[in-house]
């Protein structure tokens, strides 16, 4: 057996970390370029916290998910102010845009000379500027991954900027800063990160340090994340959503994902849609149809046995098996009231387009047996 595992230098996790991020960032660099979210008041006792460690800040807006001409503007800003320490405060879009500032800060260029699919895909060659990624959200776990998800308007696509050589210096996770989250973002960021630890526990990557991790993700998702929905409030049900983030990019960077994912990518370039949403609503239907292309052509295979495992996990019985996972987590997502792909504007019309372009993505090839056109075409009309 051979893996490797990468990930941020240093993670501080707990209620209150946030007040130490001044003196973090006062041992990476002089003048931080902090990006935030379209709000910038949650980031206020951050800016107040570098000012008083000495740190000079020069700030960035990212009001939604970042394309390529966003993070062209936010590099020019950052390296016109000299900026030599890139902090991102916010969710996945946020945490996203500054990892790619950081690695365009040092290695130039644009970003389609690096982006995988519709650019140049050049290699990263030089180690990002410092980075410190601080969640607002329980969702991506974008603050332990190596690449930054990127829209690109005129291809109608989403595609990444991948290097190890782009994860965050620092990961600063705070659940209190999820308090504050309304039911509906809790309940699309929670289910993305569902996804996150439960994709790369049946890829064809996945190593015992993964699993591991997916393992332990599973059971805080099937304990807090209707909680944490239900009562955003809730202390424990936001610290547990917090770790299950976490978990889920440190398990994706390391095992990658799988069609849930891969089709997430692809609809949420091609329609405005919330990316968690998209993959709630996508999630229980590969689910199913993997369990069953598995079974007909795998049948003696590891994932299969790991489904089952899954079941077991968020069910808490013995005697369950795969189909009992996928309704388990079929009845969830009714729960938290995860829309059809037709609220978006998704049509059957769009969907050799969809499938194409999925089959094409690095999401794919983590999945645990390799889909049929068909097998996706399924899937998508069942969660029209």
């Amino acid at each position: 057996m051979r893996f490797e595992f990468a990930t941020a230098s240093r993670i501080v996790f707990g209620v209150g970390v946030l007040k130490e991020a001044g003196g973090l960032a006062a041992g990476l660099g002089r003048r931080a370029f902090v990006v935030t979210g379209r709000s910038g008041e949650r980031a206020t006792p951050l800016l107040d916290g570098l000012k008083a460690a000495g740190v000079e800040v020069v700030t960035f807006t990212v009001a939604g998910e970042p394309t390529t001409d966003l993070v062209r503007e936010g590099t020019a800003q950052a390296r016109a102010a000299g900026c030599d320490l890139v902090i991102g405060i916010g969710g996945g879009s946020v945490i996203d845009a500054g990892k790619a500032v950081a690695a365009l800060l040092t290695n130039g260029g644009d970003p389609l000379d690096y982006l995988e699919v519709i650019g140049r895909g050049q290699p990263i060659a030089q180690p990002a500027a410092p980075y410190i990624a601080i969640p607002t959200t329980a969702g991506t776990g974008a603050e332990v991954t190596a690449n930054a998800v990127l829209a690109s308007p005129e291809h109608r696509q989403k595609v990444s900027l991948r290097s190890r050589l782009m994860i965050p210096r620092v990961a600063l996770i705070d659940p209190a800063l999820t308090y504050s989250m309304s039911p509906e973002l809790t309940a699309s960021t929670g289910l993305d990160a569902f996804a996150q630890v439960l994709e790369p526990y049946v890829s064809l990557m996945a190593n015992p340090l993964t699993d591991t991790l997916c393992r332990e993700g599973l059971m805080r998702v099937a304990h807090s994340l209707r909680q944490a929905y239900q009562n955003g409030k809730d202390a424990a049900a936001r610290e547990d959503m917090a770790l299950v983030s976490l978990f889920g990019g440190l398990a994706l960077a390391n095992a990658k994902l799988g069609a849930v994912h891969g089709l997430a990518g692809v609809l949420g370039g091609m329609f405005d849609a919330p990316h968690g949403a998209l993959c709630g609503r996508l999630l229980p239907f590969v689910m199913d149809a993997n369990v069953r292309a598995l079974q007909a052509r795998d049948p003696d295979s590891l994932a299969l046995e790991r489904y089952d495992d899954v079941a077991v996990i968020l069910t808490g019985e013995w005697d369950v098996e795969a189909a009992d996972g996928v309704a388990w987590v079929q009845e969830l997502c009714k729960a938290l009231r995860v829309p059809g792909l037709a609220t978006y504007g998704v049509t059957a019309g769009v969907f050799a387009d969809v499938i194409e372009k999925a089959m094409a993505s690095s999401s794919m090839k983590g999945n645990p047996i390799k889909l049929t056109p068909a097998e996706v075409r399924g899937i998508l009309m069942r969660a029209l």
